[in-house]
């Protein structure tokens, strides 16, 4: 049974490619609503992208560890592989802290535009960065 749920390293780079652009792109998605229904200033833009920038040094750097450590796999994974149990938990806290926080109002709508559309460009690139080498991965 546990064969079953086995994929190639190649495979594993293609399913973090799509759960980071997903994730990414749904972050993305609430920042960008958010400035729809603020008044907008055009440093709220510089903000974004010093998050972006932030954020997506040290995603690329996750990229970079993560491929390593599906390539370092002799055989096939199970599918969810390709996040480690520190990831997973570092997963679970930056998103149940982003919808509670949220949900309670605590940040208001300019911080959850700049800083949601920032951090969610910053995880779609990484994302992509996933499927490039997945795309480039020789088995």
């Amino acid at each position: 049974m546990k064969k079953f749920f086995c994929v190639s390293n190649r495979i594993l780079l293609l399913i973090a490619g799509i759960v980071w652009l997903i994730a990414g792109f749904n972050v993305a998605r609430l920042g960008v609503l958010s400035y729809l229904i603020i008044t907008f200033h055009w440093y709220y833009i510089l903000l974004s992208i010093i998050v972006f920038c932030a954020f997506g040094a040290m995603f690329f750097k996750m990229t970079v560890k993560h491929t390593k450590r599906i390539a370092s796999y002799r055989d096939k994974m199970p599918f969810w592989y390709f996040f480690d149990v520190k990831s997973y938990i570092i997963m679970a806290f930056m998103m149940s802290g982003g919808i509670g926080f949220r949900a309670a109002g605590i940040f208001p709508d300019v911080f959850v535009a700049f800083f949601y559309s920032g951090l969610g460009c910053a995880l779609s690139l990484a994302g992509i960065v996933f499927l490039i080498r997945f795309t480039a991965y020789k088995e």
